[in-house]
């Protein structure tokens, strides 16, 4: 029997994980569910239905435990209601304890209240002790199993949100970007952008998103059209190009006696490609003696 793999996710805008619904019966997208996750139990919402789902490396999915009642999301609300104050009680036990450098990000208790996840970065690329402060919190909340999480500066920025180094109003991390993916400045200069740190950086002091998932598209389309400096045959006359615009696959030719002038693509020939046909089909028609043998010079031959 097929397993019914599901999507869930535990944040607006997160991580989608898979999990074994077979046990839950008509299960669809929107149902919010019970999961049992290496953070505890926790509260999700069915984000998909996984038709070709990939196997687990470690040999089998996560079950889907149960249908999240009614009490279990007026729970997970109350729950969410402490969370500022949580925060804020951390914070000031940090700095108490002279933990300079280490900031409190977020604080976040699971759907029922029996884990408590604080979230933190750190300047120092050490690592930095905290058992003085997860104890601290442990017997302030009693309740809850305590954990403190170190996260990246890209998680950082995805949790706080606010308006994006591009002029956004809100960053695409916290916008629309489910996962972080590797970013390189070869992205950069492949998308023609300067290698300015004002230019490429996002708010978060790291290579920006777009970055990444821009680049494709631009590697695409550089395909397509010919590189700087290349001779073009164009509708006004042979050129050097001297400028490309990927987005709009614009092409900017420098002509003799006429100056640049912007042309599509479709209006470009390569002239590079032309000589060498232009010069292949001059040699196919010489014989040995360099004599035409095509009959156009010859007028004796028929």
């Amino acid at each position: 029997m097929q397993p019914i793999i599901v999507g869930v996710r535990f944040q607006e805008i997160g991580k989608v994980y898979h999990f074994d619904a077979t046990s839950i019966e008509d299960i669809q997208v929107g149902d919010r569910v019970i999961v049992d996750t290496t953070r505890g139990h926790q509260l999700g919402e069915v984000t998909q239905l996984v038709t070709n789902p990939e196997h687990p490396n470690d040999g089998k999915w996560k079950q889907v435990e149960r249908r999240a009642t009614a009490r279990d999301l007026v729970l997970r609300k109350s729950w969410q209601n402490k969370e500022i104050e949580a925060l804020i009680n951390c914070r000031e036990r940090a700095t108490q304890l002279r933990l300079h450098g280490v900031k409190i990000v977020v604080a976040e208790f699971n759907f029922d209240g029996s884990r408590l996840t604080f979230m933190y970065n750190c300047e120092a690329e050490e690592k930095v002790e905290l058992k003085s402060l997860r104890q601290d919190m442990g017997k302030r909340y009693q309740g809850s199993q305590v954990e403190m999480r170190q996260i990246g500066p890209r998680d950082v920025a995805k949790v706080l949100g606010g308006m994006g180094a591009c002029g956004l109003e809100k960053r695409c991390c916290s916008k629309f970007l489910t996962e972080f993916s590797p970013i390189s400045i070869k992205m950069a200069k492949e998308q023609g952008i300067s290698l300015t740190p004002a230019e490429i950086t996002g708010m978060c002091g790291r290579l920006r998103c777009c970055l990444y998932y821009e680049y494709e598209n631009y590697l695409a389309a550089r395909k397509e059209l010919p590189k700087r400096g290349k001779r073009v045959k164009t509708p006004k006359g042979e050129g050097k190009v001297s400028y490309i615009n990927l987005i709009t696959m614009v092409v900017v030719v420098d002509l003799p006696e006429i100056g640049k002038v912007e042309f599509m693509r479709d209006e470009l020939e390569p002239w590079d490609e032309l000589e060498a046909l232009r010069r292949k089909s001059q040699e196919s028609c010489q014989n040995e003696d360099g004599e035409c043998n095509c009959g156009k010079n010859n007028p004796n031959k028929k």
